[in-house]
C-alpha cells in the first residue's frame, strides 16, 4: 500500500502501518444496542461459538461468559470511538485519525466486525450497510469496483491516495460473504451477488497472475517489477482465499492460498520464524525488503503490517484446521516464547529479523494477533498470559490497536466463523 509517512518523534508511542494522531471523534454515533436495526433475521447471532476444526485451545483462566461478555464491552467501547455517520446520512466509516476519515481497510475491517458481532448489535445490519455504501462511494481510480485506500475528507478530489489496497478489497469482500450467511441475500443489497462481483475485480487487478501473490494495490504494474513482484505478508488472509474458492468455483484462489504458505515456508527457513512486513522477488528467490521499500525504515522486519499475520493465518487454522498454518503460527510462537523467556511484558511491537527488539513496549496491536496464533498450540498459561496482557490494554487512542484487539477478541472468544 502507498504511504505517506510522517517523521515525528510520537510514531514509536501511537504508530500503526500509518502514522496515527490521536483520536478526536467529531461524529461518534453510539447507537446502542437496541432498536433501529434492519428486520432480517440473524442466523448466526454473537455469540456464536464455532467449534474450531483445528485442535485449539481457549483462554482457561476466563469462563466462556467471561470471554463473551470481554468482546462485547470493548465492542460497545470500539464502536462509540470509532463508528462515524458521516458524508451521507446513510453511509457510516471507521475513523482512522483526526486528519484522514477512513482507509479501505478500516471499512473492511468494520464490516467484519458487524457481520459478527450481529444480533448482539440490533443495528449491526444498518451499520454494516452504511459501511458498504460508503466503500461504494469511494471507488479507485484504476478499477472502479475496488475502493480507493485513503480518505481525508468526503470529497475525492480532496484525497491524494486514490488507488487501491489489497487488503481492505478483500476483508470486503469476505465480509460480503459472512453478511450473505448471517442475513441472507433477499433484502435491499444482495450480498453474495456484490461479493462475487468485487471477487473478479480483486482477482483482475489486486493479484498477480503471474506468480498467484496478492498484490500491494492495483497501482502495482509490470512496468515497475520492484513493486509488481513484491507482496505483504499481513495480506496473507488464507482463509478467506478458501473461501473466495468456494464462493466461485474459481480454483485460482487455491493458488494464491498455496503461494501464501510456499512464500511463509521459505522465508520461515531463512529466518527466527517471524516474517517481514515486506517481500520482495516473488518472481525469482523471495526476500524481505529493504528500507523505505514503501512504508520506512522498518519494511523488511516484522513491524506493523507483518503484526497481523498470527492473526491472519491462525484464523485459518482455527477454521479450517489447515496443518500449513498450525506449523507456521507454532513456529513464530515457540520463538516468541523463547525469546522472552515466557514474560509477555518482554513482547516488543516489533522485531528485526535476527530477532532483537525494535522497540520497548507492546499493546494489543502486536498482543491481540500473537494471542490468536497461540490457541494453535498448547501453551496453555503462555495463551493465558498473552490473553490477559489483551484485556490489560484497555481502550486506547490509536484506531489500529483497538481494531485489531477487537478483531483478536472475537476469534479468542470462540466467535469467528467461516461463510
Amino acid at each position: 500500500m502507498k504511504k505517506i509517512i510522517f517523521l515525528l518523534t510520537i510514531c514509536l508511542l501511537f504508530s500503526c502501518r500509518k502514522e496515527t494522531d490521536k483520536i478526536i471523534p467529531d461524529n461518534t454515533n453510539n447507537g446502542g444496542n437496541n432498536g433501529g436495526g434492519s428486520n432480517a433475521t440473524v442466523h448466526l447471532p454473537f455469540p456464536h461459538h464455532t467449534s474450531y476444526l483445528g485442535a485449539a485451545i481457549k483462554p482457561n483462566n476466563y469462563s466462556q461468559t467471561d470471554l463473551d461478555n470481554q468482546t462485547k464491552a470493548f465492542y460497545d467501547s470500539w464502536k462509540a470511538k470509532y463508528l462515524i455517520n458521516g458524508c451521507t446520512t446513510d453511509q457510516y466509516y471507521i475513523l482512522f485519525s483526526n486528519t484522514v476519515h477512513t482507509t479501505s481497510e478500516s471499512i473492511g475491517y468494520g464490516m467484519l466486525i458487524m457481520a459478527y458481532m450481529a444480533g448482539y448489535d440490533a443495528n449491526a445490519q444498518k451499520y454494516f450497510d452504511g459501511l458498504y455504501k460508503y466503500f461504494k462511494a469511494h471507488p479507485s481510480v484504476n478499477n472502479k469496483t475496488l475502493m480507493a485506500w485513503k480518505q481525508i475528507t468526503c470529497n475525492d478530489s480532496a484525497n491524494d491516495k486514490q488507488d487501491s489496497a489489497s487488503d481492505g478489497d478483500i476483508d470486503v469482500a469476505f465480509a460480503l460473504l459472512l453478511a450473505d450467511k448471517q442475513w441472507g441475500s433477499t433484502g435491499t443489497t444482495n450480498y453474495l451477488t456484490e461479493a462475487k462481483t468485487l471477487l473478479t475485480a480483486i482477482m483482475q487487478d489486486d493479484i498477480n497472475p503471474s506468480t498467484w501473490t496478492v498484490k500491494l494495490g492495483d497501482w502495482a504494474k509490470p512496468a515497475e517489477p520492484n513493486f509488481y513482484y513484491g507482496t505483504r505478508s499481513s495480506d496473507f488472509i488464507t482463509s478467506h482465499f478458501k473461501a473466495f474458492a468456494t464462493a466461485t468455483n474459481n480454483p485460482n484462489w487455491t493458488n494464491v492460498t498455496d503461494k501464501c504458505y510456499s512464500l511463509t515456508t521459505a522465508l520461515q527457513d531463512q529466518l527466527t520464524g517471524l516474517i517481514p512486513d515486506f517481500i520482495i522477488n516473488t518472481n525469482t528467490t523471495a526476500a524481505p525488503a529493504g528500507q523505505n521499500y514503501l512504508e520506512g525504515v522498518y519494511d523488511g522486519n516484522y513491524y506493523y503490517n507483518a503484526c497481523r499475520f498470527p492473526w491472519r493465518i491462525g484464523n485459518d487454522y482455527l477454521i479450517t484446521g489447515d496443518t500449513r498454518a498450525k506449523a507456521v503460527v507454532n513456529k513464530l510462537n515457540t520463538w516468541l516464547a523463547t525469546n522472552t523467556r515466557g514474560d509477555v511484558t518482554k513482547i516488543s511491537n516489533g522485531y528485526y529479523l535476527n530477532g532483537s527488539n525494535i522497540s520497548d513496549f507492546n499493546d494489543a496491536t502486536f498482543l491481540g494477533p500473537f494471542a490468536v496464533g497461540a490457541m494453535a498450540g498448547n501453551n496453555q498459561q503462555w495463551l493465558n498470559n498473552l490473553y490477559t496482557a489483551v484485556l490489560n490494554t484497555g481502550v486506547s487512542n490509536d484506531y489500529f490497536a483497538d481494531t485489531i484487539k477487537i478483531l483478536s477478541m472475537i476469534t479468542i472468544s470462540g466467535n469467528c466463523w467461516n461463510p
